[in-house]
C-alpha cells in the first residue's frame, strides 16, 4: 500500500507541475518530481557472522537437572537474539527431571529479563541420560545485530543496504507479533521507497514480514 500510495503522489504533483507550466510560461512541465524521502533514519550496517563456538561457562558432569536446563534457556535465548551478548538464566532449586512438571525460568540478555514457561517431558527410550523439555518465552528479544543478520543473509548480493526505524542494540517486544520496529530493504542501484515491513521476534530468531 505505501508504495502505490508513494508512487500516486509523485503523479500528482508532476500533473500539478505540468498545468502550472501551461499557464505561467515555466520550462519546468517536463521535470522529474523529487525524490521521495524515507521515513527511516537508521541505516544497519552488515554485521559480522555470529562464530559457531561454545557456549560458556557449560554445566560439569556433576550439574543438577536445573542446571543444565539453564544453560540449554541461555542458549536459546542466544537464538534468539542472534547476537553476541552476556546471557544469564535460573530455574528453581531442586527440579528434578519428572515429567510433565511445570516451571518457570528466567534468563537475562544484556540485563533484559524473559521468563519462559518451562514443561518437563519425558526421557527417551534411547537414552537414560538425556530428558525432553518444551521452552515458551513470554516476551521476545529484539536486537539490532540479530534483524540486520537475518536482512543480509536474505538479500545476498543483490541487497544494497537496510533502512530501519531506530532499532535499540536489544529491546523486549512481543512474542511473534509485529513490534513497532520496521526495516526496508534496499538494493543495488535502487533508491529507498519508503515501503516497511515491520520486524517480530521469534523464539528461533527475527522475522521481517
Amino acid at each position: 500500500m505505501k508504495i502505490i500510495s508513494v508512487v500516486t503522489t509523485a503523479a500528482i504533483g508532476l500533473l500539478t507541475t505540468a498545468c502550472g507550466g501551461e499557464g505561467s510560461g515555466s520550462n519546468d512541465a517536463g521535470a522529474k518530481p523529487a525524490p521521495v524521502e524515507t521515513v527511516l533514519p537508521q541505516r544497519l550496517t552488515k554485521p559480522p557472522t555470529l562464530p559457531e563456538e561454545e557456549l560458556k561457562p557449560s554445566p560439569d558432569g556433576n550439574a543438577t537437572f536445573g542446571e543444565n536446563l539453564a544453560y540449554e534457556l541461555r542458549r536459546k535465548t542466544l537464538d534468539m537474539a542472534r547476537a553476541a551478548g552476556k546471557v544469564t538464566a535460573t530455574c528453581p532449586k531442586g527440579l528434578e527431571p519428572k515429567g510433565g512438571t511445570k516451571v518457570t525460568c528466567t534468563t537475562a540478555y544484556d540485563g533484559l529479563k524473559v521468563e519462559w514457561d518451562v514443561t518437563v517431558g519425558d526421557k527417551p527410550g534411547w537414552s537414560d541420560n538425556m530428558v525432553e523439555f518444551e521452552a515458551v518465552p513470554r516476551q521476545g528479544i529484539l536486537t539490532r545485530d540479530g534483524v540486520a543478520r537475518l536482512l543480509y543473509g536474505n538479500g545476498g548480493d543483490s541487497m544494497d543496504y537496510a533502512l530501519c526505524n531506530d532499532i535499540p542494540d536489544a529491546v523486549l517486544v512481543p512474542l511473534n507479533a509485529k513490534s513497532k520496529y520496521s526495516c526496508e530493504v534496499v538494493f543495488k542501484g535502487k533508491d529507498p521507497v519508503g515501503a516497511a515491513t515491520a520486524v517480530r521476534a521469534t523464539d528461533a530468531g527475527p522475522r521481517v514480514y
